[in-house]
């Protein structure tokens, strides 16, 4: 099994920040400092700044992982290291050993995704998935058709053009994005290119699962219908 897999298949992490710890030279094997790309068997012992991992074993009846879905509010960073203040993690407070899938800007709030699986991180962030991504905005100036008109176009953002998305207006101030993309504070940058600045922004959808009447800072499990619609070729939950 590959390390960074094996280090996921524990919940300590995704395979994502697998990689970055083990980029980071934080990771042994045997003893060993652990390469990307590294193999693990069975008995070997991995360590994590010293620290070994245990994979964790379900109880009866109880599913392999843990999908929740968080409305997180504003100020709560979606990081998994312990040392940030304010990081999601801490504040869910979950008895397993879970981390953010994807991001939300510390200033925004609404919907997020948390999981114990590792595995199916990269997989639902995966670009050519589309998984869309609605949000409610609301801006210091009065929405026009031509802003909503340049925001679904597209807009340069760390030096690409955007994809193409949906827009709709909400009120005078107020508008609807829908997009495919995750890139860091894109619809901040994108409504900052016509000189509109973001007062609040809140998501409400990712995927098929839907923020709903979940309150801010309250958490739900995901139902099967909505993991199923997640990873539709998957039932490995």
């Amino acid at each position: 099994m590959r390390l960074n897999k094996h280090i996921s298949d524990t919940g300590f992490c995704s395979r994502r920040e697998a990689d970055r710890l083990i980029a980071e030279g934080r990771v042994t094997v045997n003893g060993i400092r652990g390469g990307v790309g590294a193999e693990v068997g069975e008995g070997d012992e991995v360590r994590v700044d010293g620290q070994p991992l245990k994979l964790r074993v379900a109880a009866k009846g109880q599913k392999k992982h843990v999908y929740i879905a968080l409305n997180k509010p504003i100020g709560i960073t979606c990081t998994s290291e312990a040392d940030v203040k304010g990081n999601i993690v801490d504040f869910v407070g979950h008895e397993r050993r879970i981390f953010p899938i994807g991001r939300l800007d510390k200033d925004s709030e609404g919907l997020i995704l948390l999981t114990s699986n590792g595995d199916i991180v990269n997989e639902i962030l995966r670009a050519e998935n589309k998984l869309e991504k609605e949000y409610l905005v609301a801006v210091n100036n009065a929405v026009t058709d031509e802003f909503l008109r340049g925001m679904a176009k597209g807009v340069p953002v760390h030096g690409e053009m955007t994809l193409p998305c949906r827009t709709g207006r909400l009120g005078k101030f107020g508008f609807r994005i829908t997009l495919v993309q995750g890139l860091n504070r894109q619809i901040r940058l994108m409504a900052a290119h016509f000189r509109y600045r973001v007062k609040q922004l809140v998501r409400v959808r990712i995927g098929n699962v839907k923020l709903g009447h979940l309150k801010i800072g309250q958490w739900r499990n995901l139902t099967d219908a909505e993991l199923r619609g997640l990873l539709p070729h998957r039932n490995d939950w």
